[in-house]
């Protein structure tokens, strides 16, 4: 997560329901990364979590009246959202949902969403049954067709004891849908393939070749690419970290199924963005069994033979997406990079310095085309990430492939 470079201002409203603790959560993810958060709250919402906890939070003054007289004209629905960006209701209930379908306003929050002047975005949060309902199933249609913004909900255990749709995102989850929104869509309508993370090439059941790469670079590749507007395939090595919202991802163990998953899915991509750090060679004769130490006497060769060029196959397509490749470099980064781009024959290449990347949480990247050499500067993946698919947007041909 980034603070925001300017400040976006949410006014967040909860409704009652057991989801209400996890909006504490969203608040403290909010302002932790540069938000300005304001709240209002229901009558109903108050029962599930205090005004108090939330103003510690979000360091504002918690609404819950309609007719407060803190604001001079006492037009708080008015007044609260006129300086926000966007407003997001977390946990939306069921009975909310059908009021704002209905323009109905009965109190500050329902008010304050009829009276606004910026996007609204709403978290479900209900039983099962309550979200199947065609009432509320009608709900939803009918707000989608008004404009209003949907994240969740999701499938799983609920509060009722219960299992099924209904269930709120989790806060990371809201938080990354605010992200996206907040993101300009460069890249709407585009379909992006990226590859991430190592490969594990075997040796033995339980041995195997691969590299320190984390994926985290990769990971936030897909993520921008994601919250620009794409539809986002990920090819993953092994790697500890979570898919990012929205993003499809593709599970592989070595550089022949990475390969063979990126022919399968290449054909409808309109971008191509090879981050993985690939291994260059695989165990030429893999063993059935595990190696033992005292088999082998004195000691042991492994014959390596050439993995395939994912990214040299996909740019040599009759019809190739846009390329755009990584190279992790441990000196003369420029000559390096110029040299791969100018092999692989590809528009862009991102390059770092694999010593100061591999496993870190931050960056420090240099774009090279055939415009020259471009610094991003050293900053957060996700910042870098963010970077690069502005540069590239600016790069590409009008239309899909």
């Amino acid at each position: 997560m980034t603070a925001q470079t300017t400040q976006k201002r949410i006014l967040l409203g909860l409704t009652g329901g057991i989801a209400a603790y996890k909006s504490a959560l969203l608040v403290r993810l909010l302002v932790k990364a540069g938000y300005d958060v304001r709240v209002a709250m229901t009558e109903s919402a108050c029962s599930f979590i205090t005004p108090v906890t939330m103003q510690a939070l979000s360091g504002q003054t918690v609404w819950t009246d309609l007719w407060d007289p803190r604001i001079p004209d006492n037009m708080g629905h008015i007044e609260l959202s006129r300086d926000r960006d966007l407003v997001v209701v977390a946990p939306a209930s069921a009975n909310f949902m059908a009021k704002v379908v209905h323009g109905a306003a009965d109190d500050l929050l329902s008010t304050t969403c009829l009276a606004r002047d910026c996007p609204l975005m709403l978290a479900p949060a209900m039983n099962r049954q309550m979200w199947d309902n065609p009432a509320t199933q009608r709900n939803a249609a009918q707000l989608r067709k008004d404009g209003v913004l949907f994240a969740g909900p999701d499938a799983g255990d609920q509060a009722c004891g219960e299992t099924g749709m209904g269930r709120m995102h989790e806060p990371e989850e809201i938080f990354e849908e605010i992200e996206a929104f907040f993101q300009p869509k460069v890249l709407a309508g585009r379909s992006v393939l990226v590859t991430a993370g190592p490969t594990v090439e075997p040796i033995d059941p339980v041995r195997g070749i691969t590299n320190t790469s984390s994926g985290k670079m990769g990971y936030a590749v897909a993520r921008a690419a994601r919250q620009a507007g794409a539809q986002v395939t990920l090819v993953s090595g092994p790697t500890a970290l979570a898919v990012p919202a929205g993003v499809t991802r593709i599970n592989v163990q070595t550089a022949q199924q990475m390969f063979d998953a990126v022919k399968k899915a290449v054909a409808g991509s309109d971008v191509f963005i090879a981050v993985a750090a690939v291994a260059d060679y695989r165990v030429a004769s893999q063993a059935k069994q595990k190696i033992k130490k005292g088999d082998r006497k004195e000691g042991m060769t492994i014959e390596l033979v050439e993995n395939p060029d994912i990214l040299g196959y996909v740019a040599n397509l009759p019809k190739p997406p846009f390329c755009v490749g990584f190279a992790a470099e441990t000196e003369k980064l420029a000559a390096h990079a110029m040299q791969k781009r100018a092999k692989k024959n590809i528009p862009l290449l991102a390059a770092n310095l694999a010593q100061h990347a591999f496993g870190a949480d931050d960056n420090d990247i240099t774009l090279f085309d055939a415009k020259g050499e471009h610094l991003l500067g050293r900053g957060s993946k996700l910042e870098q990430a963010r970077k690069l698919v502005a540069h590239m947007a600016a790069m590409l041909p009008r239309g899909k492939r």
